[in-house]
């Protein structure tokens, strides 16, 4: 790669790491209280009162802004350019499909992992009503903004580039493998976002997305999942009374 790639695309692992990083510092959350006295005394917050926290948006969310402002902003378009020329042009090869199966795998491993005697923080149905959740999410997402950028693929194959599909899936599921077992090891977590990284990584060397598509299409994944661990104590309130653990975003 040119001195100007390598960077970016270094750029774009280190993001996606360090966003694992932002959230596992984020996972206690207090809050201070003055006595009549003027006593200071911090205290953790107790589930019910904890939300999600803003700071663990903030990386996932200049993602998608990037994504984005690569549609109409020239020098990021030029970046999209230089990485196919890179990977596909000039070092032409034959795809692989095994990004049709990497984006599921962080997924798979929450499932795996419970069958194997590894317990995570919700039971088997509270997590897979919080997985199906965060699908809707990202397909309703993905779908749409598909449909309205109409940005060609750099094969010429369609157009509904923007954004990655099976990127935005494989961090979702890797976000989803990381809320359940990061109170175990931060190793899990890790692994999840490699893995989601590695299926980015493969569909530009498949030459089916720009940089700018996979960028994106990691916020979404990650935002989307965030969003379903938040929602649902609520939606469980409501219709699903029965269950009894109730899964907090952190």
């Amino acid at each position: 790669m040119g001195i100007r790639k390598k960077p970016i695309l270094v750029l774009f692992i280190m993001i996606c790491f360090a966003s694992v990083k932002a959230q596992y510092t984020d996972s206690i959350a207090a809050e201070n209280i003055y006595t009549s006295s003027g006593k200071l005394i911090t205290r953790e917050l107790s589930p019910q009162k904890i939300f999600f926290s803003h700071a663990s948006f903030v990386i996932p969310a200049f993602m998608i802004a990037y994504g984005f402002s690569a549609l109409k902003i020239d020098p990021l378009q030029d970046l999209n350019e230089e990485f196919r020329e890179e990977l596909w042009i000039e070092h032409s090869h034959n795809k692989v499909n095994i990004d049709n199966y990497l984006q599921f795998v962080p997924a798979a491993a929450v499932y795996g992992l419970n069958i194997a005697g590894v317990n995570g923080k919700n039971n088997l149905k509270d997590r897979s009503v919080i997985y199906f959740i965060s699908n809707v999410f990202l397909n309703t997402i993905v779908s749409s903004l598909k449909s309205a950028s109409k940005e060609q693929r750099p094969d010429g194959s369609s157009y509904k580039s923007f954004p990655s599909g099976h990127t935005t899936e494989a961090f979702a599921s890797a976000e989803f493998l990381r809320q359940e077992y990061k109170d175990i090891s931060a190793w899990y977590g890790i692994a999840g976002y490699a893995t989601a990284t590695a299926t980015g990584l493969l569909r530009m060397y498949n030459n089916k997305h720009w940089l700018s598509d996979i960028v994106a299409g990691a916020g979404f994944g990650i935002i989307s999942t965030k969003l379903a661990y938040w929602i649902y104590p609520a939606i469980k309130r409501v219709f699903l009374k029965n269950i009894s653990t109730i899964p907090v975003l952190y």
